[in-house]
């Protein structure tokens, strides 16, 4: 007996199996699966960062490193930068910055750099020598010289040491500091750096400085050149050249230093004030007030730069120019721009404060301002006798302020005055 209508009954027709459902469902099981394993992990997340690719903290140095050969140091301090904030516990690279800065002219951020890599490691040799520079380029020569002092004692045999010892040893005897043998210890600490590393900057350009500052400008020249020949893209260098090159009075080669200088690291106003005073010195005053011009544009703060403009002005003969500016050197003031300007006091031993202040008198007897100019020649003569060239410039100044007593019309008298009587007497030269 069969059921009527049941499913189970063994005379049903069997159907074929419907292949191409069967792979087409199963392919979309395996897409899912791949999905879900492969793909969805690695979906960014609402409302988290996508994770990014991070770099060796040594490619960053490796970078900063090939920065600085090509002379870009800007861009080289801010490669050790990004090496620093990707590993901030290498003293080492806080000290390859820290001498990045000092090329750069940033002493007060390199001095930074220093003393962060001193925190990390006080026996860092290197970190002492740096600071010593970074501060000898601030006039801190007491501090630089017990930094120089550490790091030798750290490491006797660091070249680069023994040549920032130079230079720190260089400066304070020019500023009346230091041991009294300071420029013979510098000569021996010299030689001391150049036979430990002949082939670094830092050694090669300290055997130049202390020949420069011993008047052996022909064999500083070649310390200067082997130094650019190592690296020839560091602007100080060149500036170096120039400045002996303009002692011996090659004033074309010593242009060509300066330029070069000047396209290295156009924003220093040193180059331009470097051109400056070398356009001057050969008679191209109107070069040599564009430069001027440029240098404080760079730097409107340096109240020497606006000196050094002022005597341009007066070179070219405006007056009223020169006034302005070299009226921020003797009186200080606000510039036309806002920016505050100190005084700088006239001194002994300082030939080029000295020319601000008589070309400022000069440029005021020029105008007829004469009140006011032969007070600057009373205080040349009171503060400088012994400065001929001042104390010339200075007569000068009398001179010309009595032509101008001689010069100065009378006015005619009215109907009802009676013609005045001259009684002008010669005011004696001081």
């Amino acid at each position: 007996m069969y059921l009527k209508g049941s499913k189970w009954s063994m005379n049903r027709k069997r159907t074929r199996p419907n292949w191409f459902r069967i792979i087409i469902l199963s392919l979309l099981v395996l897409g899912g699966a791949y999905l879900n394993r492969f793909v969805i992990p690695n979906q960014p997340q609402f409302g988290v960062p996508t994770p990014t690719p991070t770099r060796a903290p040594e490619s960053f140095v490796t970078e900063a490193q090939e920065y600085f050969t090509l002379g870009k140091l800007i861009p080289a301090i801010a490669s050790y930068k990004q090496a620093i904030a990707s590993n901030p516990n290498d003293p080492a690279v806080y000290v390859a910055l820290a001498r990045v800065q000092v090329w750069a002219g940033q002493y007060p951020e390199a001095q930074s750099s220093a003393e962060s890599a001193l925190l990390l490691n006080n026996d860092n040799s290197m970190a002492h020598a740096v600071l010593a520079w970074s501060l000898d380029f601030q006039e801190q020569y007491t501090e630089a010289e017990a930094s120089i002092t550490r790091a030798l004692e750290l490491d006797p045999n660091n070249a680069i040491a023994h040549a920032y010892h130079v230079e720190i040893l260089v400066d304070a005897a020019a500023n009346d500091l230091g041991p009294i043998n300071a420029i013979e210890q510098a000569i021996e600490e010299s030689r001391v750096a150049i036979s430990l590393d002949p082939n670094t900057l830092e050694t090669r350009r300290a055997r130049g400085y202390i020949l420069e500052n011993t008047k052996n400008n022909e064999a500083a020249i070649r310390e200067y050149e082997e130094a650019i020949k190592i690296n020839g893209n560091i602007a100080d260098l060149h500036l170096a050249l120039g400045r002996n090159y303009r002692v011996l009075e090659f004033y074309d080669k010593a242009i060509n230093a300066f330029t070069d200088a000047n396209a290295l690291n156009p924003e220093d106003p040193l180059p331009d004030l470097f051109l400056s005073r070398t356009y001057a010195t050969i008679g191209k005053y109107a070069q040599a007030m564009q430069h001027a011009e440029t240098a404080v544009d760079n730097r409107p703060s340096d109240t020497n730069l606006h000196g050094n403009l002022g005597v341009m002005y007066y070179r070219n003969a405006y007056f009223e120019d020169a006034v302005r500016e070299l009226g921020y050197v003797i009186n200080g003031g606000l510039t036309e721009e806002g920016v505050q300007m100190e005084l700088i006091n006239l001194t002994p031993n300082a030939p080029r404060i000295a020319e601000y202040y008589f070309t400022y008198g000069l440029a005021l007897s020029r105008l007829n301002q004469c009140g006011e100019a032969l007070q600057i020649a009373q205080t040349i003569l009171a503060r400088i006798p012994t400065d001929e060239l001042a104390v010339e410039q200075a007569n000068a100044i009398v001179s010309r302020c009595q032509q101008n007593l001689v010069e100065t019309p009378v006015p005619l008298p009215t109907s009802s005055e009676p013609a005045p009587v001259s009684t002008e007497v010669s005011t004696p030269t001081p």
